[in-house]
């Protein structure tokens, strides 16, 4: 298992897991409320604007491998710097490979990379009540409930409700790989 930077040359891989799991991350992903400003509209222009935001070191978005296969994609998006020093983690996974503890690995490596390379302090992952296989990764993490946001993404074609989640550096001192390792 790998993360990588996404690339354009993963456009037939992503839209093909994409295309088979419509209907298994509809319920997860994020839409365009009316009167927003439109989401990009083709994989192309989708990983450019990803890469203009990486560039300006608020986002790293990430290609999920599994044994040389796209399997899903992990997004470390919001950096703020200053004196907060934090970071929001997003993903998603081809339901075939979920269920295999992949995208636990993932957010554990993506934690990983936030406190020891980004040079991070806190690490957030909001989740929707409802969405149980998510919930049990930051379970399986130890990575703490923190609060509540009613309405808090656009998801679906509505507003949705989240579960917020933190971990600070000081929560794993020798990370969540570790953490997961020795678990």
């Amino acid at each position: 298992m790998r993360l990588r930077p996404l690339s354009v040359r993963d456009k037939k891989a992503w839209r093909l897991v994409r295309e088979r799991n419509l209907v298994w991350l509809s319920r997860w992903d994020a839409t365009t409320p009316p009167g927003a400003e439109a989401r990009p509209r083709t994989f192309g222009s989708m990983v450019r604007t990803m890469h203009a935001e990486a560039r300006a070191g608020r986002q790293l978005p990430f290609a999920v491998e599994y044994e040389g296969r796209f399997v899903g994609q992990l997004t470390i998006n919001n950096v703020t710097r200053g004196s907060a020093q934090f970071a929001s983690i997003g993903y998603w996974i081809d339901e075939r490979y979920a269920g295999r503890g992949l995208i636990t690995r993932a957010v554990a490596m993506a934690v990983d990379h936030c406190f020891f390379v980004l040079k991070l302090h806190r690490v957030e992952v909001a989740i929707r009540p409802e969405n149980a296989a998510s919930l049990r990764v930051v379970e399986k993490l130890g990575i703490t409930e923190i609060g509540f946001a009613p309405r808090f993404l656009h998801i679906d074609g509505d507003w949705r409700d989240h579960r917020l989640f933190a971990i600070c550096k000081e929560d794993a001192p020798k990370g969540l790989v570790d953490r997961l390792d020795h678990s």
